[in-house]
C-alpha cells in the first residue's frame, strides 16, 4: 500500500466533514471506508458507513456551528496501517479540537477506524 493511496482515501473522508450539504456524505464515505468499516470514537466502536455517517452528520451539527475538519500533518504508513494529525475548529474562534486517528486500509479503502480526540499529556515520572 503506498501513502499515496492512504493519504487520498483519509482526505476523502475528511472531506465529509466539510461537504457542502449533509446529502453529500454517504457518498463521500462511500469512497473512502468498506462497507463494514469498524470506527472506534469517543463512543465506543461501530461498524459500517451508517454508524461513520451519523458520526460526521453529529459533528456537523455543532452547536457553535458548523466546523472545519483539516487534516493537519502528513500521512504516516507503516505497511497498511496509517496515521494523521487532525485539528475541528468552529467558526469565529468556537472551540478547536485536534487529534490523531489511526486507520487500516484493505484494498485502499479504509477498513478500520481508531479516534484519539485531545491531546496527550505528559507522564507524571
Amino acid at each position: 500500500m503506498h501513502e499515496e493511496t492512504a493519504q487520498s482515501a483519509i482526505d476523502t473522508f475528511i472531506s465529509a466533514f466539510n461537504a457542502s450539504d449533509d446529502s453529500y456524505v454517504t457518498g463521500l464515505l462511500s469512497q473512502a471506508l468498506t462497507s463494514d468499516v469498524v470506527f472506534w470514537g469517543p463512543l465506543g466502536r461501530s461498524e459500517g458507513i451508517e454508524a461513520v455517517e451519523r458520526f460526521v452528520l453529529d459533528i456537523r451539527q455543532h452547536p457553535a456551528g458548523t466546523g472545519t475538519m483539516v487534516r493537519c500533518s502528513a500521512v504516516d504508513m507503516p505497511d497498511e496501517w496509517a496515521r494523521y494529525q487532525w485539528v475541528f475548529t468552529t467558526p469565529d474562534g468556537g472551540p478547536r479540537l485536534a487529534g490523531t486517528d489511526v486507520v487500516h486500509l484493505r484494498r485502499s479503502l479504509i477498513d478500520q477506524i481508531i479516534v484519539f480526540a485531545g491531546e496527550i499529556g505528559s507522564s507524571a515520572s
